[in-house]
């Protein structure tokens, strides 16, 4: 038997379904977040970064950005216990790098997303899209409480990046090992057509289990494709265990070496090492440069810091109430 739904009946459903994870929303912010004056979004408990890439006088310092970090980490924690699922533990070891690269480093405009001069940045672990997200929203490329929509229907902030969705997003993100050939089109786009833009793209360290990821890594090297930084969130776990026992990397830096890359090791979570190593890829010409980036799975919350368990698995409401005060 078929059942026929009309436009009412469908925008019914709609309403229905997605009055749920309002209620949840709402529910869970009641419960865990902090009090402030700011009755309908907690979330705005904290100050917005007021970022301007033009002006050098607004790039933070070092204490700013670890603060600036601590922020980001906060909105993951908030944005993936509001939506129930989600990826906070590569989210978390990501969150020095995003920082360093969206608030020191990266010449970009929130008011003009597609400026053709701005440097670009390709999140090829899209898994972890709720860090980058939560950048985006501090920038100002869009609302801050546009984060609490994370995962529902109809938001522009889906589980994986859409570039045709959100404002910022340079590469719709999904399947494994293919944002390391995007970014070297882009970067090979930019030296055709004369602009000075700088690619960065980040990889997982399971991620590079793909063949694709070498095959990339020879072609960049072969076109000296020099605008390009590529840095490996290694932070040692993939899905559901650890990488040296699912697939072993190892030796990590001489393959990369290998192929044709200048290779940089830095302490994931030391913004001085990353601003020194991302400064020193800009000034090599000739090859590609790859940072790895040693990282702690869930930094910052004790209790997710090296547990594979949230890899994919949003924290409860309990959970996410005792990250955030770990993260104050």
């Amino acid at each position: 038997m078929s059942m026929k739904i009309n436009n009412h009946s469908l925008s019914s459903l709609r309403a229905f379904c997605s009055a749920i994870p309002r209620f949840f929303t709402l529910s869970l912010l009641r419960h865990f977040m902090p009090r402030n004056n700011n009755k309908r979004f907690p979330l705005l408990n904290y100050t917005q970064f007021n970022y301007n890439w033009a002006m050098l006088e607004t790039r933070p310092s070092i204490a700013e950005l670890q603060e600036i970090a601590k922020k980001l980490r906060r909105y993951v924690i908030t944005m993936t216990a509001a939506a129930g699922s989600g990826h906070p533990g590569g989210s978390l070891s990501a969150a020095d790098i995003i920082t360093a690269l969206y608030f020191k480093v990266m010449r970009h405009d929130p008011k003009n997303p597609n400026w053709q001069d701005r440097d670009r940045f390709v999140l090829s672990k899209g898994h972890a899209a709720p860090v980058l997200y939560a950048a985006l929203a501090e920038c100002g490329y869009f609302p801050v409480e546009e984060l609490l929509t994370l995962r529902k229907l109809d938001s522009r902030l889906q589980g994986h990046t859409d570039r045709t969705l959100t404002p910022g997003i340079e590469m719709s993100a999904g399947a494994l090992g293919q944002g390391l050939s995007f970014s070297i089109g882009i970067a090979l786009a930019g030296k055709l057509d004369s602009r000075d833009y700088h690619v960065y793209v980040l990889l997982g360290d399971g991620e590079c289990d793909e063949g694709q990821v070498w095959e990339a890594a020879m072609s960049a090297a072969h076109f000296k494709v020099d605008n390009l930084t590529a840095i490996v969130d290694r932070n040692r776990q993939q899905l559901d265990g650890y990488c040296c026992d699912i697939m072993s990397l190892e030796p990590l830096t001489d393959k990369w070496r290998a192929f044709g890359w200048q290779v940089i090791e830095v302490d994931g979570h030391n913004l001085n090492q990353i601003l020194n190593a991302l400064a020193k890829t800009k000034e090599t010409k000739g090859k590609p440069s790859v940072i790895i980036a040693h990282t702690i799975k869930g930094k910052g919350v004790s209790f997710m810091e090296y547990n594979i368990d949230f890899h994919g698995k949003a924290p409860t409401p309990e959970e996410a109430e005792r990250a955030l005060k770990e993260l104050a």
